[in-house]
């Protein structure tokens, strides 16, 4: 029960990581929040098996691309317990569209939920863990980041690119004041998100890519994103972990 006695507020909690990583954090010993959107339903059967662990479990509702909203979730997650890991998940590419089609209202809703919220929590979160004298912060990126990414998901790696950016910067300053920053880049792993977006034959193509021959599971970002919350991965800073298969070898 390494995390006994912390309190970790996952953002997107219901999507396929954010489920895995909730439930990883608690089975660690750590009581957790989780951030949904609007699946309430989905919410409500994560707490349950976080409270059948013995843990507590809340659940907040926010629009993550509102900075109003970002702000709301921080001061309504933090008000039971104060925050000592915040797992910035949430964050997907909303929908395709090619890179000649990119306008500054689709600039500004992906920046808005995969950049400027994982900010704003960090701008609410951090003093505290900073007073408290530690606290980790992980933020979920992707491969799109290292790759580029498609023509049709060009937004979601930009925005990846600049929260990436963030940690590496902010890992450094607040390394100091007991505060550890870091990054989880999952490979093609399992998810609603990669059936919903991929291309008809794409996945197939990835897993012939991979060393491993299989597209990952949500569990194995999970596990690992618990991991880096506890004290055995305390040395660890400012690092990307790359969770792919294998994928760059």
């Amino acid at each position: 029960m390494e995390l006994a006695g912390r309190t970790a507020l996952v953002t997107g909690g219901t999507s396929d990581i954010g489920a895995a990583s909730a439930r990883a954090l608690a089975r660690r010993g750590a009581d957790v929040v989780i951030h949904y959107h609007r699946s309430q339903a989905k919410a409500q059967a994560i707490a349950a098996d976080i409270s059948a662990l013995g843990r507590r479990c809340e659940l907040v509702q926010a629009d993550l691309t509102v900075t109003k909203e970002a702000k709301r979730l921080a001061a309504e997650a933090s008000a039971s317990a104060p925050i000592d890991i915040l797992v910035n998940n949430a964050g997907t590419p909303i929908r395709r569209v090619h890179w000649l089609e990119l306008d500054d209202a689709f600039m500004d809703l992906q920046f808005a939920l995969t950049y400027r919220t994982p900010l704003f929590l960090m701008q609410q979160l951090v003093p505290g863990m900073i007073e408290r004298g530690h606290g980790v912060v992980i933020n979920l990126s992707s491969t799109a980041v290292q790759l580029g990414g498609t023509d049709s998901v060009f937004a979601y790696s930009s925005a990846k690119g600049a929260l990436l950016t963030l940690t590496y910067g902010l890992a450094r300053d607040l390394a100091p004041k007991g505060v550890r920053v870091l990054t989880v880049s999952p490979g093609t792993i399992d998810t609603e998100f990669q059936r919903t977006m991929a291309l008809p034959g794409q996945l197939e193509e990835i897993r012939e890519r991979i060393p491993l021959k299989r597209i990952g599971r949500p569990e194995e970002i999970g596990e690992v994103v618990a991991f880096l919350a506890t004290d055995a991965a305390s040395f660890v800073v400012g690092a990307t972990i790359h969770v792919n298969g294998g994928i760059y070898m």
